[in-house]
């Protein structure tokens, strides 16, 4: 079968009646908590969300990282086919920041291992906060608000963090936020946060809709190295949290498995 054709028959799958059917025929994801103690659930799949922000050399980057650039090799009137070659920075667009990215050590994107790749999703809305200060950051206490409402934050889950930012994302100096000394602002998440997150609650990463985990003007990046040196990973750039539950949808979150990549361009899908 032809890829789009596979496609199309998968996404008919996803979003039919009898999506009950999966779990008959073993589909599963893996539950929370840390690798060695992750069991196998099934889920019942209903609704899919891209979260992932479409990829051109003109999407927002870190100031000093090369936007993507495209260069077509092959041409269907010269070669009977299209193809082209991309060159693109490992932290573009919608991307992960594996373990290695910030501790030397740790998994690299190619050694992610595959459950940990699936996860619980819960989304913290701190949107009303960073409409007033671009510099909010998810605190612990929005990660115990949340635990009041919703229930605990569950084992291996993958905390994001939703600010509206990307609303912001057609426009790279709005995105950025760069103030008259260089200084960017965005929100982010805060290193008690991280750590508590890491340590209190097993989460298994974190994930924004700005260009960092840590907010703008961060200078010792605290919510990296609570998170990435603890063998979690992180994500940014994320898209269309809005239409995400507070909780119960599942994170699938496509990685490159480049050797030695200190991350890379991701497609991340929610399902529930």
């Amino acid at each position: 079968m032809c890829v789009p054709a596979a496609l199309e028959m998968f996404r008919s799958l996803l979003l039919s009646p009898d999506s009950l059917s999966w779990i008959g025929m073993g589909f599963a994801a893996v539950a929370g908590g840390s690798p060695a103690r992750r069991t196998v659930r099934p889920i019942k799949v209903s609704h899919v969300v891209d979260l992932t922000q479409v990829l051109t050399p003109e999407f927002p980057s870190w100031p000093g990282y090369p936007s993507l650039e495209i260069l077509n090799t092959h041409n269907i009137a010269q070669h009977g086919f299209f193809a082209n070659a991309w060159h693109v920075h490992e932290h573009s667009g919608t991307h992960v920041d594996a373990p290695l990215h910030f501790s030397g050590k740790g998994w690299s994107a190619a050694e992610i291992p595959e459950e940990a790749l699936i996860a619980p999703a819960v989304i913290i809305d701190i949107r009303a906060r960073a409409r007033r200060d671009p510099d909010a950051q998810v605190r612990v206490d929005d990660i115990k608000a949340w635990e009041r409402k919703h229930g605990r934050v569950p084992r291996g889950a993958a905390v994001l963090m939703w600010s509206g930012w990307e609303d912001r994302a057609s426009d790279q100096a709005a995105y950025r936020n760069m103030d008259s000394k260089g200084v960017m602002h965005f929100p982010g998440f805060s290193r008690e946060a991280a750590e508590f997150l890491v340590n209190e609650r097993v989460a298994g990463g974190i994930g924004v809709d700005t260009l960092s985990l840590d907010y703008g003007p961060s200078t010792d990046f605290g919510a990296h190295f609570a998170v990435l040196p603890a063998n979690r990973w992180g994500i940014e750039n994320l898209a269309n949290l809005r239409k995400l539950p507070p909780r119960g949808a599942t994170l699938f979150v496509g990685l490159p498995r480049v050797k030695g990549a200190s991350g890379g361009p991701a497609r991340v899908l929610a399902v529930w």
